[in-house]
């Protein structure tokens, strides 16, 4: 099972397409349809439905993507280690989710690079249960994730703690005074999908079983922007708003008749033997 034929899998799983997937990887559409046949035989599973319209993955092909992704970048993440060994003293591999990056993690990287010149650093910003995987897997050296991994061979331990607040842009003026929980539900409230046990939970309970949202984003940082330019609320980190708190360009709503939770980030590492 040659790495080759496992990125052309992830590439058709990507497009859904031979002739997309033959033109992203510079090679013939014949090629694609021989490597497929290949894997499939050798894996003794069809990993592809084909019909005259489009290509989708089988239960059997939805099951082995995430473990050929792995594979790619175990191989990947082990020929890098073997050049920058020539010119680094040491490489660290850090893992974090994006609000953890832009909350805590980028100043202390940045004066960890000024004062170590001679180690490189490789950073991964993804969601947190690919970030427990990548420290499983020894992609990773430490991982900053909003959810905790217990285990006798790793250590786990509380990193940071943010408060979660309610914001929204300056130039709204709704809810000077406050608001209630009954009336969150009455907002334009923009969600964003943490997804965090707890605090994910919480946000979910607030609004009603099933409740369809009018925009939803999955990454927090990007959620800042919408919340500048209308008149939408949402919780966030306070780590991530009180930048722009500062700068008055958000401000804070407080909550009158209910208590948002705080937020662990967690830090996750192999113990070292």
């Amino acid at each position: 099972m040659d790495t080759q034929t496992l990125q052309t899998f992830i590439s058709l799983a990507e497009y859904r397409n031979f002739t997309k997937t033959a033109d992203s990887l510079f090679i013939a559409q014949s090629t694609v349809t021989n490597r497929i046949a290949e894997l499939e035989r050798e894996v003794g599973k069809q990993l592809f439905a084909r019909n005259k319209r489009k290509v989708t993955l089988t239960k059997e092909g939805e099951l082995f993507l995430p473990y050929a992704k792995r594979i790619i970048d175990l191989s990947e993440t082990g020929i890098r280690s073997i050049h920058s060994m020539k010119k680094y003293e040491d490489t660290f591999r850090i893992g974090s989710t994006n609000t953890i990056y832009e909350c805590h993690l980028f100043p202390i990287i940045t004066e960890y690079m000024a004062s170590h010149p001679q180690n490189a650093i490789k950073i991964t910003i993804g969601h947190s249960a690919d970030l427990l995987q990548g420290v499983q897997d020894n992609l990773l050296d430490v991982a900053y994730s909003y959810l905790p991994f217990y285990h006798n061979d790793y250590t786990c331990e509380v990193f940071a703690t943010d408060s979660l607040v309610l914001v929204t842009g300056c130039q709204n003026e709704q809810y000077n005074g406050g608001i209630s929980q009954k009336d969150l539900v009455h907002t334009n409230y923009l969600y964003c999908n943490f997804a965090l046990q707890e605090v994910g939970l919480f946000i979910r309970e607030l609004f009603p079983p099933h409740y369809e949202f009018g925009f939803e984003i999955d990454n927090c940082p990007k959620l800042i922007p919408y919340l500048l330019s209308g008149d939408g609320i949402s919780f966030v980190p306070d780590g991530l708003a009180a930048p722009y708190i500062r700068q008055k360009q958000l401000r804070y709503i407080s909550l009158l008749d209910f208590e948002a939770p705080r937020i662990n980030c967690y830090r996750v590492a192999r113990r070292k033997s």
